[in-house]
């Protein structure tokens, strides 16, 4: 009898043991096919980390349903690493994310698909048409806008004396009797001799740097025009160094400036009590505002990503599209949301910095992303220096500079 019921005892934990094991066999299964079955859509970026550490967490929030992972991986000489694994669907990523200029480089290599292969443009038609126009090459949309920024005019409001002028005029009149070069004070400093600086005088003036075209605009006479008239500014602007123009505000001893967002993290820290003025905001002698450039951070898709992962990247385009991002990026971050809806939110319209560079968006020209542009700083600057800082006579400069440029854009084909 003790034998019969150990034997009993024996099949019957043999059971249960098998039944276990069936199990767990089972669940170990399933669990490899949940994770077989989720996509993960590898993003290259150079940007901010907690800026991009905010989108991955709300990205992968709101794609968790759909089986996806969004996985942001930073690069350094973010360029060059596309050049060399931008068609690799092995080793390269599957998106990238950085400033629109470079664009036109990407899609001449061969490396990127236009949006529009995984989605329709009804996606992105509530982005600002200023960011919509930045992502796109040869009348193909090849980003998706993120955020955007443009140069700002920053005053400090216990040293600005009344109110901030609204034309370059009455702001060159209020420079000429709040300068003092001898004791090293200021009304207004700028980057006068950087070429991204000035462009708000070029671009207002109907000159440009360099058309779509690919000309080099260095000799056109609206060009020069804008650089004669921003050359009585600089006369009033210290040397015009990034260094020195961001001390003298810093240290209150130049009651505004011209910059970007990327200056107001050092002026809190000197605590200034700063404001803030939409460059859209002053008028030029011929009736048109200051025009800045701007640069605008966009998502692009890999060629070989836009067809292997066409349902996976056509669903992170949807999320970077949703006007929340560009909330949480504005309330976190104070980045200008590319998405228009994004300012109907209380706070983000409240945002004084975000509010002027949603004003200026309406005017502002995004920079060229024709390959081209990238051999246009040296000469330009080159030009800026030589009226500025030299004396040397402008057409004179202007003729040798054009040809300059003329001769890197032809040395680029």
């Amino acid at each position: 009898m003790k034998k019969k019921m150990a034997l009993i005892l024996c099949v019957a934990m043999a059971a249960m043991c098998f039944a276990g094991c069936s199990k767990n066999t089972e669940s170990s299964v399933t669990k490899r096919e949940n994770t077989e079955s989720l996509t993960t859509i590898r993003i290259w970026h150079d940007g901010d980390k907690a800026i991009i550490q905010m989108m991955e967490n709300r990205m992968n929030e709101a794609l968790s349903d759909d089986g996806i992972t969004v996985k942001f991986e930073q690069k350094s000489g973010l360029t060059d690493q596309i050049k060399l694994y931008g068609s690799d669907e092995a080793n390269g990523p599957d998106m990238y994310m950085y400033a629109h200029d470079s664009l036109g480089m990407f899609v001449e290599m061969g490396a990127l698909a236009p949006i529009t292969d995984v989605i329709d443009e009804t996606v992105y038609t509530d982005m600002l048409p200023m960011t919509r126009k930045a992502g796109n090459y040869k009348d193909s949309q090849y980003l998706m806008p993120v955020y955007f920024e443009t140069l700002i005019f920053i005053y400090n409001k216990d040293l600005w004396e009344g109110e901030v002028p609204s034309t370059t005029e009455e702001l060159y009149s209020y420079m000429k009797s709040h300068t003092d070069t001898t004791a090293g004070t200021y009304a207004l400093v700028n980057q006068h001799s950087t070429a991204y600086n000035v462009a708000p005088f070029i671009n207002g003036f109907g000159g440009f740097i360099i058309n779509e075209q690919a000309k080099a605009g260095l000799s056109d006479e609206k060009t020069k025009e804008a650089i004669e008239y921003n050359k009585k500014f600089a006369e009033l602007e210290a040397d015009g160094d990034y260094n020195t123009v961001n001390a003298l505000f810093n240290e209150g001893k130049a009651a505004a400036i011209i910059g970007g967002p990327w200056l107001i993290s050092g002026v809190k820290a000197a605590k200034i009590n700063y404001g803030i003025k939409s460059l859209s905001d002053f008028m030029l002698p011929n009736g048109n505002t200051l025009v800045p450039y701007s640069g605008v951070q966009g998502i692009g898709v890999m060629k070989h990503a836009a067809k292997s992962k066409k349902d996976a990247v056509a669903k992170v385009l949807e999320v970077i599209a949703n006007p929340q991002l560009g909330i949480d990026l504005a309330e976190n971050s104070g980045c200008a949301p590319a998405n228009q809806k994004s300012y109907s939110n209380t706070a983000v319209a409240n945002d004084e910095m975000i509010a002027a560079m949603r004003r200026t968006a309406d005017t502002a020209e995004p920079m060229p992303n024709i390959p081209q542009m990238s051999v246009m700083w040296g000469p330009t600057e080159s030009l800026l220096a030589a009226v500025n800082k030299s004396g040397k006579d402008l057409s004179t400069a202007a003729a040798e500079y054009q040809k300059e440029a003329e001769t890197a854009i032809a040395d680029m084909q």
